[in-house]
């Protein structure tokens, strides 16, 4: 159903693709918009137990495609190296697919805002007074992962090869 990789000895590991979503502060999510338009928008985001959590305004763009076409694309990129005398750059991105889906139930939507919270306010401090405030005005949503891919500029790979 998903294509493979074409260039698979520079395809990062599970493991790898796992570590950059939980590492990245932010990536692109790709929707079927507007009169079937592609619609990528970057946003912050957590990665929690094979899905992807973020958070969004209850109307807009995001999220009437998301209710119309729950299959979407998200791409994060960990490494954009330009290297100039090469023309070319050194990447490490990760790319999945996989079906968005609100979360509605209240102890599901609060624990799932704490765990992007927790991201970003790695302290705890002020995370459950800010969930209080917010939790009422956004819509929070969650990625179901399908299908996952990681790669890495081959020079990277080389690199690995000879350390």
């Amino acid at each position: 159903m998903f294509r493979e990789l074409r260039r698979n000895k520079q395809i990062l590991s599970h493991g790898e693709c796992i570590e950059i979503l939980q590492n990245a502060t932010s990536g692109v999510l790709a929707v079927l918009g507007d009169d079937d338009y592609p619609y990528a928008v970057p946003l912050s985001f957590a990665y929690d137990e094979d899905r992807i959590i973020f958070h969004c305004a209850k109307a807009g763009h995001k999220l009437d495609a998301i209710l119309k076409h729950e299959k979407v694309s998200f791409c994060v990129i960990d490494k954009d190296d330009v290297v100039p005398h090469e023309f070319t750059t050194y990447f490490r991105s990760v790319v999945l697919f996989g079906k968005a889906q609100l979360i509605e139930k209240e102890d599901a939507k609060r624990k799932a805002t704490e765990i992007l919270c927790k991201k970003y306010q790695p302290t705890g401090e002020g995370i459950e007074e800010e969930i209080n405030k917010s939790i009422d005005h956004m819509q929070v949503v969650q990625i179901n992962i399908e299908h996952m891919s990681g790669k890495e500029a081959k020079e990277l790979v080389m690199r690995r090869g000879t350390e």
